[in-house]
């Protein structure tokens, strides 16, 4: 198929959404460059499908604005932005085969039988459907639905591929089969794609950028490894899965990070931003990085609630002393009711002001 439109940017300029009462958007400002895999990451009612929904043109804005390179696009209608979109439940016509179905929007744009005959082809052969183009959609697996739903949104050489939870509704194996071939068909085209999604793994398979978004509010924008390693709050952290939060009292900060008083154990953590003495503070870590070690002055004891096989090991859960949940990976069966002490891996907790700013 042909390259992916041509633009250099685009840009939402303090989009804002209202319900009545409710902002559902609050000033959302973000550029986005050609060639892009954008993820709007966030759990559900943060914005993410709204913020999609207004750059589609299926929901008008309240304020702000959406400019594709020096054009303002955002007073268009949905049909005027020449973008392709793929829903969460495919939207495919089910009287139509996969071949009327790819190239129903070409033809609505009155390209002529021929052309919509090869680039129909084209996009069959890109999205590995070569074999069902005579099929209905009733005869496919949800995967097949779904790739003829991308398809469709490519055949039409969009300059912006959008995508709203299009993996939702497939099973494990699938999503990871999809997901691959989502990247592939990315690369391909050359194209610029914004894909929404909760899941954080999907985002951080995909994207490179992801978007993470919580109440309206755009909360962090970085690079899988960024927001990975580096969540710049307590929010963000939370949702990329820093699952544990112990509080605590801050006894000693320096350039590499904070020590923390929790109990009796006193911590240690990356410091998100500078931590005063004595400040009160949150410390979180990753499942991963919380496991049972020899009791000392830097672990934490806690009393065994539950556990998981997962074949290589097993996650388990454990009151702390303060009744904090603490969710971390044991190499061996721990029975219920088991004391143990938990170590930190501090190079990889980090550490935020206790109200989360």
């Amino acid at each position: 198929m042909a390259r992916a439109a041509s633009f250099g940017e685009l840009r939402f300029d303090r989009i804002s959404r209202s319900f009545g009462t409710v902002d559902a958007l609050r000033d959302v400002t973000l550029t986005i460059r050609k060639g892009e895999f954008i993820a709007l990451l966030g759990p559900s009612g943060c914005g993410k499908s709204t913020t999609l929904n207004i750059l589609a043109g299926l929901l008008p804005a309240t304020g702000g604005g959406i400019w594709l390179d020096e054009r303002r696009i955002d007073t268009l209608r949905p049909e005027e932005r020449g973008f392709g979109m793929v829903f969460q439940n495919y939207a495919l016509f089910p009287h139509m085969n996969v071949r009327r179905n790819i190239g129903f929007g070409l033809a609505m744009r009155h390209v002529s039988r021929a052309e919509i005959a090869r680039r129909t082809q084209e996009a069959i052969a890109l999205v590995r459907l070569e074999g069902h183009a005579d099929k209905l959609p009733g005869q496919l697996s949800g995967g097949q639905q779904q790739r003829v739903a991308i398809a469709r949104a490519i055949v039409i050489e969009p300059p912006l591929v959008l995508m709203d939870e299009p993996l939702s509704n497939l099973d494990a194996k699938l999503r990871l089969e999809m997901r691959a071939e989502i990247r592939r068909i990315h690369m391909s085209l050359g194209a610029t794609t914004i894909y929404v999604t909760h899941d954080q793994e999907e985002a951080l398979s995909l994207a490179d950028r992801i978007v993470v978004m919580q109440a309206g509010d755009v909360r962090q924008v970085g690079t899988p490894d960024d927001l990975y390693a580096r969540p710049a709050s307590l929010d963000v952290a939370e949702f990329m899965g820093f699952r544990n939060r112990l509080s605590g009292e801050i006894v000693e900060s320096d350039g590499a990070g904070a020590s923390v008083r929790v109990g009796a154990a006193l911590l240690r953590g990356v410091a998100a931003s500078p931590l005063a003495k004595g400040a009160r503070a949150t410390l979180v870590m990753r499942t991963a990085d919380l496991a049972p070690a020899p009791p000392d002055a830097s672990t934490v004891p806690a009393i065994v609630t539950a556990g998981e096989f997962r074949g290589d090991g097993f996650v388990c859960s454990g009151a702390s002393e303060s009744g904090a949940e603490l969710w971390f990976t044991s190499p061996t069966r721990l029975a219920i009711g088991e004391a143990v002490h938990l170590r930190i891996d501090p190079a990889r907790a980090r550490l935020y002001p206790a109200d989360g700013a």
